[in-house]
């Protein structure tokens, strides 16, 4: 099984890395300063599916496994151990267990047992007593039929059919380790972790700040003394306090942002990568009209995907499909095989030609255009999307009006499906067809925000999880993504690019190319200064 897996990440990947620089003597001390871009609902890494609440919480925590930090490409072979010393999978696949590390300690100085592993999944899976207020990954572990436990410092997870990718969702940096004796409702504002820094304060709309964990488990770790993040929302004015030099590091530079970084910030580093992040098109298809098929093929036909990069990645974005494209992802659909399929032609005049003969077969037309609102997170890469969709439908009689919404309110407003069109960025937490299909796109998903439902899809999505050889396994990730196009279940607009710079003095931080959610545990970062 061990060996399978192995073959299964390194399968069909490539990366063309820079060499490496001289290692040097990392230097203790110093307050790491990152912009951050958005305030979160809460401070609980289990309930919330923002990376508002990722990158500076990921530190607060431990997983059982983790990807390597050092890393840049998230895959099987480059997840390691971390609460747990090891794992082994059984003969058939279906039981994984985990020894675990002794002697760790909470942020509150209580020990870290079997017990804790046990309440996190029974958190995860609805069945504590008390429940996560949302759950938005809860459908990554309905294949665990139970964990149990060997005295304190082992757990197996039991399985109902073997799953292979199980172990990569343990180690997204959305799958930390909570504390049996914390309540979900402390958790969301005073989270107590095992990791190598410790929560201090949230302050809503103005910054968030971790500080260094003294009796960290691992030696010598972290290096820097703590971490503040400033909270600007306005991207144009927190671009302008990192070069000002008032913050270390900026994540998620824009291409057009990017030049004024080289302008005015020229000896900054910055590392350029299209992550397993898109936007996208939600369609509430059990709301009239959008339960009508042919409205939402036209509005599919309708989309020109390359002019959402040309305006808005500068022209160095990517189309794609459900899956993360090569060569950044491994299980993403190659672009000669999307052209075939619907509005991914090349042809969008013919395309938008076939979207306005469906809209006047519903009765619309350019004396009776369909008024819509769309809705969208009130951040400007949300925003940014929803404004060129909006442009792009006026060609095929659809007027829509944009409603930005405040994060605090988005993603319990989607899981309600209180919409009925909403442009939004799917956040797939690692580059693996489980996580992005189990949690977006089967029957009854928290996440699947549009109630697209097909038992069929189901049934593929739970063959391509047991399939442990990486070819048959891309080809039946490839046949899903194929039905779910055809089906309209989530159109893709784009994958854009994006950097993160920081200065020269800031070392120890990776910049991971198929996922933004898995690289922020922040201890091997340092200062050289």
């Amino acid at each position: 099984m061990q060996r399978n897996l192995i073959g299964f990440a390194v399968g069909g990947f490539f990366l063309a890395l820079a060499a490496a620089p001289p290692s040097m003597a990392q230097k203790h001390g110093g307050i790491l300063r990152i912009g951050h871009f958005d305030s979160p609902a809460s401070m609980s890494m289990l309930e919330e599916s923002t990376v508002a609440v990722n990158r500076p919480m990921m530190g607060v925590f431990n997983n059982l496994v983790i990807y390597n930090q050092d890393e840049p490409q998230n895959r099987f072979d480059t997840i390691v151990p971390e609460l747990a010393t090891s794992w082994s999978w059984n003969e058939e696949g279906t039981e994984l267990t985990f020894p675990l590390r002794q002697g760790v300690k909470w942020h509150d100085g209580k020990p870290f047992t079997a017990a804790d592993v046990k309440c996190t999944i029974a958190l995860l899976q609805g069945k504590a007593a008390e429940k996560l207020r949302i759950n938005p990954r809860k459908s990554w572990f309905d294949n665990v039929a139970e964990v149990t436990s060997k005295g304190d410092y082992e757990v197996t997870f039991h399985l109902k059919q073997p799953q292979p990718s199980l172990l990569a969702m343990l180690a997204t940096g959305w799958t930390p380790i909570y504390p049996c004796h914390v309540s979900p409702a402390q958790m969301r504002q005073h989270p107590i972790g095992t990791g190598p820094f410790k929560f201090v304060d949230f302050k809503p709309n103005q910054s968030i700040t971790v500080t260094r964990n003294s009796d960290y488990w691992k030696p010598d770790r972290p290096y820097l003394d703590g971490i503040e993040y400033p909270i600007i929302k306005d991207v144009s004015t927190r671009l302008l306090s990192f070069i000002a030099g008032k913050e270390d590091v900026y994540f998620g530079v824009t291409m057009p942002q990017l030049k004024d970084v080289k302008n005015q910030l020229p000896q900054a580093i910055c590392d350029l990568t299209i992550p397993n992040v898109s936007r996208n098109l939600l369609v509430n298809r059990d709301v009239p009209p959008f339960d009508t098929p042919d409205l939402r093929r036209a509005m599919t036909l309708g989309l020109d995907r390359q002019a959402f990069v040309d305006i808005i990645a500068d022209g160095q974005g990517t189309i794609g499909g459900v899956m993360q494209p090569p060569p950044e992802g491994v299980w993403g659909m190659p672009a000669y095989a999307l052209r075939s399929l619907p509005g991914y032609d090349p042809d969008v005049g013919a395309s938008r030609t076939q979207a306005r003969k469906l809209m006047e077969k519903l009765g619309y037309g350019p004396d009776n255009r369909l008024k819509v609102t769309v809705a969208t997170r009130n951040v400007q890469a949300y925003r940014d999307a929803a404004v060129v969709w909006i442009g792009q439908m006026k060609e095929i009689y659809i007027d829509a009006v944009l409603d930005p919404i405040d994060t605090t309110q988005w993603y319990p407003m989607l899981a309600r499906k209180n919409y009925k069109i909403a442009v939004n960025v799917t956040e797939t937490a690692v580059d693996d067809p489980d996580v992005a299909f189990y949690e977006n796109y089967v029957c009854g998903a928290l996440r699947n925000y549009t109630g697209y439902c097909n038992p069929e899809i189901d049934k593929l999505v739970k063959r391509q999880s047991v399939e442990s050889n990486f070819d048959k396994r891309r080809k039946l990730v490839w046949e899903i993504e194929k039905k779910l196009i055809e089906d309209d279940a989530r159109p893709i607009l784009f994958y854009t690019r994006a950097a993160t710079c920081r200065e020269p003095y800031v070392k120890g931080i990776t910049t991971m190319v198929n996922s933004i959610y898995n690289s922020s545990r922040f201890e091997e970062a340092w200062l050289d200064k």
